[in-house]
């Protein structure tokens, strides 16, 4: 049996995610002949940013996944949002590189699954979930 699932199928996804988004400023480092900083490139700052963006929100995301599912199991919508996340972590790159709405979305998506797992963790030990 394996323990944690979901986070650990989340990480996984996660892990990948970002190996995609660092080839995606490989590309651009390339084609631009900029191996140190950003160059002033804007797309290339555009990437980069976007890469951040998925390291400053996955982390937590994931720590509020694995805890939650340790503490009460693997239900169905613990899979959802993790999934949800997940949607908007791959939508986010392509709204940084100006897909319309899509930066929008995938910014409330993280911002509403982060603030949904945090509170739910804060008053899971309070209301007995």
């Amino acid at each position: 049996m394996i323990i944690l699932p979901i986070a650990l199928v989340t990480a996984g996804v996660a892990a990948l995610i970002n190996i995609w988004l660092g080839y995606r400023i490989g590309q651009i480092r390339t084609a631009e002949k900029i191996s140190v900083g950003d160059g002033g490139n804007l797309r290339l700052i555009a990437r980069m940013r976007a890469q951040l963006n998925f390291a400053e929100y996955t982390p937590i995301v994931l720590i509020l996944i694995a805890l939650i599912e340790f503490a009460h199991g693997s239900p169905l919508w613990l899979w959802v949002v993790a999934m949800l996340f997940i949607f908007g972590r791959l939508l986010h790159p392509f709204g940084m590189d100006g897909a319309p709405y899509c930066r929008t979305i995938a910014t409330l998506i993280s911002m509403l699954t982060s603030a949904g797992l945090g509170l739910y963790a804060v008053s899971s030990i309070y209301l007995g979930h």
